[in-house]
């Protein structure tokens, strides 16, 4: 199944590592590190205009791993992610 992360953007949930939840997140070091490492190495999609809540860690073997941006809430994309399971 797939799980829509907004502005016609899906992704296979077979491919998620992680949902998180963009403000909470983003506050450590670590994780700042990675969405800056991820933004320079090209792994980045915004699949948003507005202000963006969570950020999707997925990866397959096309394209490896990839960060979507997304303006879609963290809980309500996991609760999406358990619905298509």
């Amino acid at each position: 199944m797939y799980v829509h992360l907004g502005n016609d953007v899906s992704v296979n949930e077979k491919g998620i590592i992680g949902i998180f939840d963009i403000e909470n997140t983003s506050l450590g070091n670590d994780t700042r590190e990675f969405l800056k490492r991820s933004e320079k190495e090209g792994n980045v999609v915004n699949v948003s205009y507005e202000m963006p809540k969570s950020f999707i860690v997925c990866s397959d073997k096309k394209s490896g791993e990839t960060v979507y941006i997304s303006q879609i809430a963290a809980s309500s994309l996991h609760r999406r992610a358990l619905k298509s399971i």
